[in-house]
Formats: C-alpha cells, structure tokens, sequence
C-alpha cells in the first residue's frame, strides 16, 4: 500500500514522499519535493495523494459520494468522511441467508413473518421470546408487538403436524428420503423451576441433564439417515424413555402410510412388550440389546460362537471383527466383537472391581456398587459379586443388536446402528446451538411452541449443515460477519449503506448459486 510521508531535511525544511512498505522496509516511490512553509507543505501534500490515486489503482472511498467528471484527493476524502455519521449497524445478510433457508425447506408456506423471525434468533442467538422481538429490531429492524407474539404461540402449535409434513417433503426431495429407514432416541429437557404443574406435564423424571429435583420433559425424535430431523413428540416428565418408543412409531407409520418401515433406536427403548407390538404392527428393528441381562445360557452360546479355534491377539479367544447370531424371545441378537472395545470394556470394569475392593475393606456402605452384593437374605454383610464379574469377562468386548430383519448382512445391520450417532448429534444442536433448555414457559401450549420453534430451527440448521459442508457453529460465524453500516451525510441528510466485504465469503458465493437477491 502507498502512503504519503513527511520527513525533515537538513536544512529543517520538509520533503514529502510516496512510499510503500515491504518486508519490514520502506521504500521511496516517488519523491514529490520539499516544502519551505505550511501552505507549500499543503500543495505538496495534495499532489503526493492524487500521485497514488492516479498510479496505484487505488480508488478514493465512497466513490458514489463524488462525480464521475473528477477525482478526489485522499485530503479531500478525509473531509468527506468527517462528515458521515454511522447511523445503523445491520445483519442484513444474516436475515437473508437464514429467510432463504426457511424458505427453501418450505416453512414460508405458514404465513407467519413473526415465526420466521423467532426460528432465525432461535439459531443466531438463543434467549426468550420477549428478548428476541428485541433483537430482532436492533439485528434486522424489523418490530413486533408483544401482544401479537402471545397470540400466534397459541395458534402455531396447532401447525405441528404440517411443518412435520413440510420436513418430510423436504427429505423426500433433498434427501431422497423413502420410509424405509428411521432412526429414534429421546431426550430430556428441564425447567429453570423447582415447581411441577397441575396439568402433570412438567414432571420430575430419569434427567439426561442430571437435572434430577427439577421438572422437565421427555422429547421423542425421529431422524432420517442423514440426522435430518422428520418427527417428534413431547412427553410428560416422568414418562419411561422407553413407553415414548411405539406411540411415536406408530403414528408416524401410520400417518404416512408406510408399509415398510425399520426403526433404529438405542438399548433403552428394548423390553418384550415394544418388541411385540413392532412385530404387530408389522415394523422392522434394529435395536441395542443389554448385554448383561441375557440369560446365563444366551451368555454361553454367544461366546461358544465367537470363541475361535485358534488364539488370536492378545492371546484372546475371540476374533476381532468377528460377529454371530443368536434366537432369543426379543428377536435375532446378532453380537460383534471388537479388540478396542474389549480394552475399555477390561478398563472400566477393574476400575470397578478395585473400588469394589476397597470399599468392602473399609467397610463402608456400597449397596450400589455394581460388583458387590448382600450375603445373604438378612443383608447384613456384603462380599464381592464373583459370579458377576465372571459373567462381565465374558461379555468384555461384546455389543449386542436385536433385529427381526433376516435378509440383511451382520456387517449392514450393525453399520445402521452405528449411524444411530446422528440423532445424539440433532440433540446436541438443539441443547447447544439452539438452547432448547432450560425452559422458561409455564403453560402447556407455550412450552410446545417452544419445542417447535427449536424444531424448526434444527430442520434449518441440518439443511444448512448437508448442503454447504459447514457446521452450523461455522456458517453463524461467517454469516454474523456480514455487516451493513449505514451513514448519513450530516450536512444533506442523504443515507448512504455500505456492505463489508464479501468478495471471499462462502455462504454469500452459496446464495449467489441460487441466484438469491439481498436486499
């Protein structure tokens, strides 16, 4: 870059240069010539300025603020500036870039600016309804009233079903999603409150959060295999994670009318009777299977099976990588074996037969300690669980899978589970980038408004995740960057807006592709 530069003489006069910088050295350009008094400096000075102007490519600022018939010198230029006033600071680009992306999954179809606007803050930045029509002025300029806010989260929780439906859509165009495999997990979500309700609703319950004495409730999410989410349903907060499973199954099942259908979900949604109802309603499985409440003979068979006739690693009986099936009353248990898993699995359980051990010699209390039961009936004394530790060596390095699926590979059905990853990743987005809890609403209807803007927010943010390669953290970083200042000329009161450079940005070349017009 060219800068003017003043320098005294010898003879204490002062000679004004152009120079430039480069690696750590400056480098005359072009020396302009000496000033003997202040208004010579001042001439000078000028002509150092229209010199860069006119040969280092470099155009004065605001260029709409001057004609076309002149250039303005630097000096001039600075003149000009003293006399703009920032009046506004926007994220213009933000809005748009997130307005495309509500739109692009289908949610315009609501007519509801106002919701629009609550799902972008709940993504740019989390907080209560009150304080994002606050932001939303100061962020966007765009106002709502409180009382208009009350009155549509009492009417958008009835549009549940259709923005479901809408997300459905969505992942049968973008994703070419076709029923034939979902993914399911709940979590829980907990109240900034001590105090339960009278509509049995906010419940204290089983706390993902280790919320344990605060009310809350239970989500049921529905994904498909890219993580897009397709479904969900609240619960009270003292519902069982696993009676949650086939209500919400089914009705999705049936809303869509889908003939065939399997459900991946994790170890907790697994018992007889949600077992029996999946065959009844003709549904397909794949779920987690706890390993330690098999039957003493299930737990022989499976390792008769994998045990291999020749000692591998380790000097293990049992091949890494290997996998067999079993029948049982839940369906095929399919189990695998992996070397890794076995050295956590031998980890975490001497970690506990040493606390087991050092508890009883103390003889301290350790009814929950998973290697140490009663004597006897009377349970008056405590020893080490021995049969149980025997049962947990078996069981090191062996994960279990229930299926009812007889024409899938070990190595597919195993794969599907493992992407199981994905509705884990939906929740942390909505807990974390998205701040679902702690909740602050106290009314039934307030609180699934909640839900379904943080839903809706999450559709938005999985899209934005799949289609630019971004994580959601990345594109809010790059987009909040996009700033619109807008100045006023003191003297004409003319309002000029200039964008910051967007010549690099990624999400504003990812609009242009779409050919979306900012305004």
């Amino acid at each position: 870059m060219w800068i003017t530069r003043t320098t005294k003489t010898g003879a204490k006069n002062t000679a004004v240069q152009v120079v430039r910088r480069e690696h750590q050295q400056t480098i005359i350009v072009k020396h302009i010539g000496t000033a003997h008094n202040s208004n010579e400096l001042t001439i000078l000075q000028k002509q150092a300025e229209t010199y860069i102007i006119e040969n280092s490519g470099i155009n004065p600022l605001f260029p709409e603020l001057f004609g076309k018939e002149k250039q303005q010198t630097i000096i001039e230029v600075e003149q000009i500036v003293n006399r703009l006033e920032v009046v506004k600071i926007n994220h213009t680009f933000t809005h748009t870039f997130l307005s495309f992306f509500y739109g692009y999954l289908g949610f315009t179809s609501f007519k509801s600016n106002l919701l629009r606007d609550l799902v972008i803050m709940r993504i740019v930045e989390p907080c209560s309804k009150l304080r994002s029509l606050e932001l939303i002025k100061e962020y966007f300029s765009i106002s709502y009233g409180r009382t208009n806010m009350h009155k549509k989260l009492s009417e958008i929780i009835k549009q549940k079903e259709t923005f479901e439906k809408i997300a459905v859509l969505y992942a049968k165009k973008h994703l070419g999603f076709d029923f034939s495999i979902v993914f399911y997990d709940v979590t829980t979500l907990y109240f900034e409150s001590f105090k339960e309700d009278k509509e049995e609703f906010r419940k204290p319950g089983f706390s993902k959060d280790n919320k344990a004495n605060q009310p809350q409730i239970v989500i049921g999410l529905i994904v498909t295999r890219e993580g897009f989410p397709v479904s969900y349903d609240v619960f009270a907060g003292n519902t069982f994670e696993g009676k949650t499973f086939i209500p919400t199954i089914t009705k999705f099942k049936n809303t869509y009318g889908i003939k065939n259908l399997t459900i991946v979900a994790d170890a907790a949604m697994i018992s007889y009777p949600n077992i029996q109802s999946l065959i009844t309603n003709n549904l397909s499985y794949i779920v987690g299977g706890r390993m330690a409440s098999l039957k003493q003979e299930e737990i022989e068979e499976i390792d008769q099976k994998l045990s291999a006739k020749e000692e591998s690693l380790k000097k293990l009986k049992k091949k890494d990588g290997l996998s067999e099936r079993i029948e049982t009353e839940r369906g095929t248990l399919i189990c695998d074996f992996s070397f890794k898993r076995y050295l956590k699995d031998k980890r975490e359980m001497d970690k506990q037969i040493t606390k087991a051990k050092r508890l009883l010699e103390e003889n301290e209390g350790a009814k929950r300690i998973k290697f140490i039961k009663n004597k006897d009936d009377e349970k008056t004394e405590q020893v080490l669980n021995t049969d149980l530790i025997e049962k947990t060596k078996i069981l090191l390095g062996i994960k279990g899978y229930y299926t009812n699926l007889v024409d899938e590979t070990d190595k597919t059905i195993i794969d599907h589970y493992h992407n199981l990853w994905k509705v884990e990743k939906a929740f942390r987005i909505a807990k974390s980038d998205l701040e679902a809890r702690p909740v602050f609403h106290h009314k039934k209807e307030n609180i699934e408004a909640h839900i379904l803007i943080v839903f809706l927010g999450l559709c938005i943010s999985k899209s934005i995740e799949l289609l630019t390669r971004y994580s959601i953290q990345k594109v809010k970083h790059i987009i909040w960057s996009v700033l619109d200042v807008k100045f006023r000329d003191t003297p004409t009161g003319k309002i000029f807006i200039k964008r910051t450079n967007t010549t690099e940005n990624p999400m504003v070349k990812f609009l242009e592709k779409f050919s979306v017009v900012d305004k």
